[in-house]
């Protein structure tokens, strides 16, 4: 963290010897200097003290604390359930309603995986899978019987408009004359 201050100190007073005397834009600057090893999880929680800080740390109580295996490059980072956003509340006042979420929020591991324009694993579909893939066969092979029938009975031949135009000595169907 004293390295983000640092930093941005140094921002803020070179700002301010390039002409820009004004409070705003250093505050700006001094604002909007973050880094994303801030956010970056700890080390895996071995004692209780440890797993408490953790679940401080992520907003959580103890109780609800829970951490992926060790090993899994998750570090401290808890394991929460996969929720999508199409399942929230839209009318509760949030942060980002976009989203659907708050600011300072802890997210799961693989929320960009269940945004709204995404996967959600909440969603309850209105045919079982295999209503889904009988529907698609049957109306294949229903197609396909048709198409059968077509060519076993020749029904395309059956109602013709016009008869054959075969080619027939003297008969000009085309030329490339000129129309004079």
């Amino acid at each position: 963290m004293a390295f983000i201050v640092r930093n941005a100190l140094k921002i803020s007073h070179l700002l301010a010897n390039n002409g820009l005397k004004s409070n705003k834009t250093a505050y700006i600057a001094v604002r909007n200097c973050g880094w994303i090893r801030d956010w970056k999880p700890g080390p895996y929680p071995k004692t209780q003290e440890e797993r408490d800080a953790a679940a401080k740390k992520y907003n959580l109580i103890p109780e609800d604390y829970e951490t992926y295996p060790e090993g899994s490059g998750y570090g401290d980072y808890p394991k929460l359930p996969a929720v999508g956003e199409d399942v929230r509340d839209p009318y509760e006042d949030l942060d980002y309603h976009f989203r659907r979420r708050n600011y300072g929020e802890t997210l799961n591991i693989d929320y960009d995986i269940y945004t709204s324009d995404r996967h959600n694993p909440n969603e309850t579909l209105r045919y079982t899978p295999l209503q889904m893939v009988a529907t698609f066969l049957g109306s294949f092979l229903f197609l396909y019987f048709l198409a059968l029938t077509d060519t076993y009975f020749d029904l395309r031949n059956a109602w013709q408009l016009k008869p054959k135009q075969y080619p027939k000595p003297g008969v000009v169907h085309y030329t490339f004359e000129p129309l004079d």
